[in-house]
């Protein structure tokens, strides 16, 4: 059976950036997703589309082609009260490489990383962790099959489902958007932290 749309596919593979691997799925535990439904960058579905299981692929996905080009814009200098909860700052949060889900009044999605703390502030990238970086992707597919209506409708893993609070749940807590005015985020645990002029998160995870 050849990979096409909505064809659940299951792939092994290796992602090499700068001449080292930053991440790998093994046929043991392959990456599975449905193809067409815009779960992956589209280059990759692109490039493993008609293929079958055993066949073997490396492509080459460039900057434009995958997560865009490094913009400094998106690195903002934040106030370190802005990470305070009850009234203190959570300086255990406050980690260089530690990446915060976050979320706007909009609903988009992004994930900032500290890249820099000190006494009074806090500097956030929000470019996403392979802007500006060629990826090579080398693998096999593992398996296709049809997805089954349930998994169309409701996502391989539930992903389309409604979440709790209207929020979205992963680690590290509930995740929405871009760090400017009016963003928010939630950092699991039950506690809420405030970024930018008084706004609020509204998304709340099971204690």
């Amino acid at each position: 059976m050849k990979i096409g749309k909505n064809m659940v596919v299951e792939v092994s593979y290796d992602l090499e950036v700068e001449g080292q691997i930053v991440d790998r799925a093994t046929k043991n535990h392959p990456l599975d997703y449905i193809q067409g439904t815009n779960m992956l960058i589209p280059k990759f579905e692109s490039s493993v589309e008609g293929l079958e299981p055993g066949d073997i692929f490396s492509f080459t996905v460039t900057p434009e082609e995958g997560y865009g080009e490094y913009d400094l814009a998106k690195v903002k200098e934040l106030p370190k009260e802005s990470f305070s909860i009850d009234g203190k700052v959570r300086e255990d949060l406050l980690t260089v490489g530690r990446q915060i889900p976050m979320y706007n009044s909009t609903g988009h999605v992004e994930v900032g990383t500290i890249v820099a703390v000190t006494e009074d502030k806090v500097t956030m990238d929000f470019n996403h962790i392979m802007a500006g970086k060629t990826l090579l992707f080398t693998g096999e597919v593992v398996s296709v099959r049809e997805a089954t209506e349930k998994e169309l409708k409701e996502g391989l893993h539930g992903e389309y489902l409604p979440k709790e609070a209207g929020c979205c749940h992963g680690k590290g807590g509930c995740c929405h958007g871009h760090h400017e005015e009016g963003h928010e985020c939630k950092h699991g645990e039950g506690h809420e932290c405030h970024h930018g002029e008084g706004h609020e998160c509204h998304c709340h995870d099971k204690e």
